[in-house]
């Protein structure tokens, strides 16, 4: 893909314009809005990776925003990859402070999340329906396999990633259905991406600072 070339992916985009995807572009401030509401539950936690998180999730807000108006292949870019780097801090938080990996180990065991995203990633774009975020939905099943391996030794914290899952798979679908049901409803549901995927992002990163803290009040 060339970084200056044209991209028209969504429903709502009807030409060239910096304006042509007004409600894609301005929900995006819903991730702004999430990065600054997890901050504030940040505060005094001292949690390095949480604040990483939050900033990431800022980053998403502003590439996003640019995808959805410059439309390119750079601005492409500028969106997908800090979601990538989201998905891949949020695996290795889980790894290195709840699962209580080495820091190497934890380091190895997120770049062994990336063969995993590829292969899961080829298995869902076989499946109809699935296909249109086959890049997505390895995340959702991600978040329940972690969920059952947690079940018993953190609960809550299972319970968290279920309910992320249960989000994601909300957002995905609207996602999804965006182009299908474009004939019908001009304005696209793209924009409900935005939306639940900011309430989701920001919510594991709560997930996180809570079971985080509620381990060192147990340690203290």
């Amino acid at each position: 893909m060339e970084f200056g070339a044209q991209i028209d992916l969504y429903c709502e985009r009807m030409g060239p314009e910096f304006w042509a995807e007004p409600v894609n572009a301005l929900t995006n401030a819903a991730f702004l809005v999430a990065a600054i509401w997890a901050g504030i539950r940040l505060r005094g936690s001292g949690l390095w990776l949480g604040w990483m998180l939050a900033a990431i999730l800022f980053a998403i807000g502003i590439g996003s925003f640019l995808f959805h108006t410059f439309a390119t292949g750079w601005a492409a870019a500028s969106d997908v990859i800090p979601i990538a780097l989201f998905i891949l801090g949020f695996v290795f938080a889980t790894h290195l402070h709840v699962l209580g990996w080495p820091l190497w180990g934890a380091a190895l065991g997120t770049m062994a999340f990336l063969p995993y995203m590829f292969a899961a990633g080829t298995a869902f774009n076989a499946l109809p329906f699935f296909e249109i975020s086959a890049s997505y939905w390895p995340v959702v099943l991600a978040l329940l396999i972690y969920a059952l391996l947690l079940r018993r030794r953190f609960p809550s914290l299972a319970r968290g990633f279920v309910i992320g899952a249960g989000v994601l798979t909300a957002s995905l679908t609207f996602r999804s259905i965006d182009i299908p049901l474009c004939d019908g409803f001009p304005l696209g549901t793209h924009f409900m991406w935005h939306i639940l995927n900011a309430v989701m992002l920001a919510w594991m990163i709560e997930v996180y600072r809570r079971h985080m803290l509620a381990g060192a009040e147990a340690q203290g």
